[in-house]
């Protein structure tokens, strides 16, 4: 089982739930529809890794995302995630209304810093950032998200159990694009101005 780092302790998440097309503007710019309901998808245990690949049978695409460690059923720690996406392969599937799962959870398709417990931190301030070489390349946060952290959960549990550890990816703002080998990948998740937790990636 892969693991992540919570609060300095080890932890092996059973699965990871994501949500797709949750920033307006990140759905503009793949030219996809707005969502009538929660768009919801899985990836396994197996999709963790500390590597940022930038190929694996094609090129990947990086989202960065703002990311809980569930405990007790309630939002219990925030990280930084990369949801690493087969676009290629993922715009054939949609085409023919099929699963995302073999564009989406395949291994290696999810990049986690370690994670810090959220506390007193409210949600609401709760924003990202992913610079790439040195530059801003998103920044989006809960102001932008059409679905909130407490309702994708409550979305989430209304039909499936989550288990202490389990992750939840909450989307991606506007941004997206290729991972480049070389790449030097920082992300941030913040509260307001103050930084709760980064961490770095050089593409392989």
């Amino acid at each position: 089982m892969k693991s992540i780092t919570v609060d300095t302790h080890t932890v092996e998440p059973s699965k990871i739930i994501c949500v797709g097309r949750n920033y307006q503007e990140h759905i503009q710019e793949l030219g996809n529809e707005i969502p009538e309901n929660m768009v919801l998808f899985a990836k396994p245990n197996s999709a963790i890794s500390n590597q940022l690949r930038g190929f694996i049978d094609e090129p990947l695409h990086y989202e960065g995302e703002i990311c809980f460690v569930i405990k007790g059923a309630d939002l219990h720690a925030v990280g930084f995630g990369l949801d690493l996406t087969k676009r290629g392969l993922q715009s054939k599937l949609k085409e023919k209304g099929l699963p995302w799962e073999r564009a989406k959870a395949f291994d290696g398709a999810a990049c986690f810093s370690d994670f810090v417990l959220l506390g007193d931190t409210p949600v609401e301030s709760l924003s990202l950032i992913l610079d790439i070489n040195g530059a801003e390349i998103q920044n989006g946060g809960y102001p932008l998200m059409m679905y909130k952290p407490q309702e994708v959960l409550d979305e989430i549990s209304d039909f499936m159990t989550l288990n202490d550890g389990d992750i939840v990816m909450t989307g991606t703002p506007k941004g997206v694009g290729l991972v480049n080998s070389g790449d030097q990948f920082v992300g941030k998740i913040l509260t307001g101005d103050k930084e709760l937790v980064r961490a770095e990636w050089i593409a392989t």
